[in-house]
């Protein structure tokens, strides 16, 4: 297939262009063929209709995702991970058995920038619901839930830097460029709804690192999110103006007829076909995007419930998200990425734990609560996967002015519904809440899990990139399914 070499002593400059020339071409040709061996690895995807249902690979327990993503690190330690050591020891030492353990792993570096003195919880702890869960009082709402809950208690990341373990948790992987968890499940399955996106994003400010965490890097273009607004028109310049409205589809049948003749002569080129299909479906939106859109519609007692109504802004923004989230999966939508974050600081409370936690507790607690209440309330909570997580948590340890700094070695996350066991509780970290010491749960593990709730295999969901195959647990192999999350299928 390649050009035999070509020696300029041998021949003319012309001679060295044209083998070249035919050695680019051979490359190109090779890179074609990559291609076509990726479309063979990975699902059947029509690349003009990218969202029509494929099959998973065993029963499914969930069919969508809402994955609600609390930005910058709250404190497992705060919220769900009741210590009761930490009031015997505040304002001590980290107790030198537990620093030592600690400093034998790979998250020595979780001491770095904190003072040596255990900081006891602020808040008041008390049981709940029949499964007797520890909740702290900065969560009324969400306790009030806790037997829907499968709280996984031991989850580490990779990094303790928010950018890098923010991006591992929705991509697999601490480098940005991998495609993101909406990415991988709208590839795998698309989606039952025809008349809107197959992965959306809800959010006022994004994640820290920016679209990385949410992008369909690698994967074809089809796969990217939408993002919708809770406010207003829901996509914008999702509308004609009226006096183009009537010759519209017409316009969109001509455009389609123009790009399908030139799809012919560029095959494999996916950014084109991806225009195709979004063109047809911001046409099928135009209806579907207002209606999911007009809250207004929503009875009097689901505004209330949700936090609609609520006194602070912050509460009525993350509620009308939770709320659309709701909407979006009763339409069949597969993947829901809610954020909260509506300021640049998130729950990194590096001091000032509770005049950083408070508030945003109190802008999300009402609106998570109802939306697992509303869900199973219309039978929608038994086959939507529920997911509440952060990059990672916040140490035992004080740093600065009453704050807590960063911590990858054992945080809390916890999931609900689609398969999910409710009314359990996974893994334990040390006595302080300081690193997983009980069945630690990988990222990847997460992720394995997650999939396996969706009816996927994530071992055989792949796409081949410049000729090595990528999944979103990672090629090095060793994920697994968490014992003891997911119901028997």
């Amino acid at each position: 297939m390649f050009p035999r070499p070509i020696h300029l002593s041998q021949g003319s400059r012309r001679d060295f262009l044209n083998g070249l020339g035919a050695g680019f071409g051979a490359f190109a040709f090779g890179a074609l063929g990559r291609l076509e061996a990726a479309a063979a690895t990975g699902p059947k995807v029509d690349p003009l209709n990218p969202f029509a249902p494929r099959p998973a690979r065993h029963r499914a327990r969930a069919k969508s995702v809402i994955f609600l993503f609390m930005v910058g690190g709250p404190s497992q330690i705060d919220t769900f991970d009741h210590k009761p050591l930490l009031r015997d020891l505040h304002g001590k030492p980290v107790p030198e058995s537990i620093r030592k353990a600690v400093e034998k792993t790979r998250f020595a570096n979780v001491f770095h920038g904190c003072k040596d003195e255990i900081m006891a919880s602020p808040f008041a702890w008390s049981r709940h619901g029949q499964s007797g869960q520890w909740v702290s009082d900065l969560l009324p709402h969400t306790a009030r839930q806790v037997d829907r809950l499968c709280l996984l208690h031991s989850v580490q990341a990779d990094s303790n830097n928010h950018a890098p373990a923010s991006y591992q948790l929705h991509t697999g992987d601490i480098r940005q460029g991998k495609a993101s968890l909406g990415s991988w499940v709208t590839y795998g399955l698309g989606s039952a709804s025809s008349d809107l996106p197959g992965y959306v994003t809800l959010f006022d400010a994004g994640p820290l690192g920016g679209a990385a965490n949410y992008s369909n890097g690698f994967l074809p273009a089809s796969f990217q999110p939408t993002r919708l607004r809770d406010t207003g028109t829901p996509v914008l310049d999702l509308l004609p103006p009226g006096e183009w409205a009537a010759g519209q589809r017409p316009t969109l049948d001509f455009l389609r007829d123009l790009n399908l003749r030139h799809r012919e002569s560029n095959p494999g080129f996916g950014e084109l076909e991806a225009r195709i299909a979004s063109y047809e479906l911001a046409y099928r939106m135009q209806a579907s995007a207002l209606e999911i859109g007009n809250l207004d519609s929503e009875s009097a007692h689901i505004r209330t419930e949700y936090g609609l109504e609520h006194g602070d802004p912050r509460t009525r923004s993350f509620a009308r998200k939770c709320l659309l989230a709701r909407r979006l999966v009763e339409k069949g939508v597969r993947f829901v990425q809610v954020y909260d974050m509506p300021d640049k600081d998130g729950w990194d409370a590096h001091a000032k734990l509770v005049d950083n936690h408070v508030p945003r507790a109190r802008w999300t607690d009402q609106p998570v609560a109802a939306l697992l209440e509303d869900l199973a309330r219309r039978g929608l909570l038994d086959e939507t996967l529920v997911v509440w997580a952060s990059e990672f948590g916040r140490t035992p340890m004080m740093q600065g002015d009453l704050g807590r700094q960063h911590n990858a070695a054992g945080f809390t996350l916890w999931m609900a519904g689609g398969g999910v066991r409710a009314g359990t509780r996974i893994g334990a970290t040390d006595e302080i809440g300081l690193m997983a010491v009980d069945s630690p749960i990988q990222i990847k593990d997460l992720h394995a899990t997650l999939l396996a709730a969706l009816g996927l295999e994530h071992e055989e969901l792949q796409y081949e990139v410049s000729g090595r195959m990528e999944r979103l647990t990672g090629i090095a192999g060793g994920a697994r399914v968490i014992p003891g999350v997911l119901e028997p299928a």
